[in-house]
């Protein structure tokens, strides 16, 4: 039996229960031997891993589920996963939850999100139907887990069509409570392709009234916003969204697509604005992140998480049969008017095997460890007047590796993956540059892991993600070079998830 290379409309779309066991084995298997197999971030099953969804914490654990298809690294006709956590770190596969087998979603169970209502978790999502013309319906659907964690869904459609004005690029339905209702904020597109957010409201989960479309910036969208998503953090409004087709002289980014932000001082329900907005900022300044998800967590937190893969991209793993995988998860705070990313505390419970680093670096090669995996915490503390690279994923002569390059005289990070490994994505650029706020030191806090790479700067202040596609699993060197100065930091081995 070899692997589907060739993914016709029709074989995309093939009904779940015609595909057989054994190529659903052959899958697993194919993933579980390769060597970019990731040891902490979540990754499919089987097949595609695409945006997270639902995550949430219910019944006493924490929830988070992913858009999947199962039967190749394609888009396909999409159900929901379901991982289940009691840590953040640890998280277990339990199962697929929402199949496309109703009318309303026949042709793709697409993104939502979750919430705590009594003693059951409310699911909201969109479903995808396409007719024989393949033209799209968009329906806003609902389902109810139970502490068995069995889903019912809701039969009819919450929302049955896209308002007046708006096509059914209508999709990513984020539900939360505010103040005394339920409100709804979706991705939408106006009838002359402009991307735009609409907000509902509702008393009862199951009416949904238009309040209007969310005023957050007086730019043009391009012709679609995908997987909006609404937060307070430290008590003020942020969006979270993915602008398709944004004009790059409106905000500056390099990926297909972007995942972007805006700060305001407050929301007015009754106007549906976001007041005093920031400019629009990326989310990840690096080459991977798409469709962050976050939400309030009872503990007063504000977690995130991302999909690691971008849409349209071919990765090097579509070759073994699966594709991408989700960020660690992340805590939002704001200082001065900007959104800080840092990873949850609960990390520290992979952390194994410590290694302090101290010393004196020259301009030549400072070798700072030689793991025997990419499989590692990395704490790294420098002078912020001076410039250099840091290489990781790098051979014994470094000269293979992903250059993360700091330059005190312009105040910019930077990463160059061209020399990392196997290429992907290079028309889009090999390298992304990211701009620092002064300061006397440059903190860089690295999460490595087989075939991703997250890199935290000045406590979060920047975050740059990339899948990193090493050839050799021996580059694992890490050296400091074009640097001269002391270091600091700190150095952890991780265990794998669920060891």
């Amino acid at each position: 039996m070899e692997l589907i290379t060739e993914w016709t409309t029709p074989l995309r779309y093939k009904p779940y229960h015609q595909w057989s066991k054994s190529y659903q084995d052959m899958l697993a298997a194919e993933l579980e031997q390769s060597g970019w197999k990731l040891a902490f971030h979540i990754q499919p099953k089987t097949g595609l891993l695409n945006d997270p969804n639902g995550f949430s914490f219910y019944n006493e654990k924490w929830h988070l589920f992913y858009q999947a298809y199962p039967f190749g690294p394609v888009h396909g006709v999409k159900s929901w996963y379901h991982m289940v956590s009691d840590n953040l770190v640890d998280w277990e596969q339990h199962d697929y939850v929402l199949l496309p087998d109703s009318p309303y979603d026949s042709h793709g169970v697409y993104s939502g999100s979750a919430m705590t209502v009594e003693d059951k978790l409310f699911l909201m999502y969109t479903g995808n139907v396409r007719n024989e013309e393949w033209e799209r319906h968009s329906y806003q659907l609902g389902a109810w887990m139970n502490t068995e964690m069995e889903v019912e869904k809701i039969t009819e459609p919450l929302i049955d069509s896209p308002p007046a004005g708006y096509t059914h690029e209508f999709r990513d339905p984020q539900v939360f409570r505010y103040q005394n209702h339920y409100l709804m904020m979706i991705g939408a597109q106006t009838k002359n392709e402009k991307g735009a957010v609409l907000a509902y409201q509702s008393s009862n989960l199951t009416d949904w009234e238009l309040l209007g479309e969310l005023d957050y910036t007086t730019e043009e969208m391009g012709f679609m916003v995908e997987c909006p998503n609404f937060v307070l953090v430290d008590g003020q409004p942020v969006l979270l969204f993915c602008p398709q087709g944004l004009d790059k002289d409106i905000s500056s980014y390099q990926n297909i697509y972007p995942n972007m932000y805006v700060i305001g001082s407050s929301f007015n329900k009754e106007t549906v604005s976001i007041e005093n907005t920031s400019d629009l900022i990326n989310l990840d300044e690096g080459f991977d992140i798409y469709a962050t998800q976050a939400f309030q967590a009872p503990d007063g937190r504000v977690l995130s998480v991302g999909w690691i893969g971008l849409p349209e991209i071919d990765y090097p793993t579509f070759e073994e049969g699966w594709a991408h995988c989700l960020s660690i998860v992340k805590e939002l705070s704001i200082k001065e008017n900007h959104l800080y990313q840092k990873p949850v505390a609960e990390m520290q419970e992979l952390r194994q095997n410590h290694q302090e680093l101290q010393g004196s670096a020259q301009a030549s090669n400072t070798l700072l460890s030689s793991p025997d995996s990419n499989v590692y915490e990395l704490k790294l503390e420098l002078n912020a007047g001076t410039s250099g690279s840091l290489y990781l994923f790098a051979d014994k002569q470094n000269k293979e590796g992903l250059k993360i390059s700091f330059d005190a005289k312009h105040d910019t990070i930077s990463m160059d993956r061209s020399k990392a490994g196997i290429p992907f994505g290079e028309s889009y650029g090999s390298t992304r540059t990211a701009a620092l706020k002064r300061q006397d030191k440059l903190t860089l806090h690295i999460f490595a892991d087989r075939s991703v790479c997250e890199v935290f700067v000045n406590d979060g202040y920047r975050v740059i993600t990339s899948r990193v596609f090493v050839k050799d699993p021996q580059q694992t060197h890490i050296f400091l070079q074009g640097f001269e100065g002391d270091y600091t930091g700190d150095f952890w081995t991780l265990r794998e998830m669920n060891e």
